[in-house]
């Protein structure tokens, strides 16, 4: 999407809700306790937020996302994965709705986007391989990259 032009499939007014979600994706990041990298994710669906979630270990594990040596722990769950779960455990449905992610999502949680039945995926940094977003378009799903302000 080329944001200099306000180019939007949806509008100007979508566009503004976007770039709201994703900035809240952004500040939600915070709350995560991994030292490399804090990424926040968001689902919404006819504009309300039905789930949430933040990279970190499983409920009832210590909150330290790195080895002694700086590496991620293998058990670290992603925002997506996180933000999917949390929605499973509710009474609401991600079917249709839209992830907003600060970073693209992984192979891994790209499966997981598709199976719940996500149709959007907005996000603003690009993850280190690019597999999920291949496999995300190869689904159909709308992918947008929107920079943060």
């Amino acid at each position: 999407m080329n944001t200099e032009q306000n180019i939007h499939p949806y509008g100007e007014k979508q566009l503004e809700f976007d770039k709201r979600y994703l900035e809240m994706a952004h500040v939600w990041a915070k709350n995560s306790y991994c030292k490399r990298r804090q990424v926040g994710a968001l689902i919404v669906k006819n504009r309300m937020i039905i789930s949430d979630g933040y990279n970190g270990t499983p409920s009832g594990f210590e909150n330290i996302c790195e080895d002694e040596s700086g590496k991620t722990k293998p058990y670290v769950l992603h925002a997506e994965a996180n933000a999917i779960t949390k929605v499973a455990k509710s009474n609401n449905s991600s079917d249709g709705a839209t992830l907003y992610v600060t970073s693209s999502p992984c192979i891994e949680c790209s499966k997981l986007i598709i199976q719940a039945g996500i149709k959007r995926v907005v996000y603003s940094d690009d993850y280190r391989t690019t597999e999920g977003i291949e496999l995300l378009k190869r689904a159909k799903i709308e992918i947008l990259k929107l920079e943060q302000e």
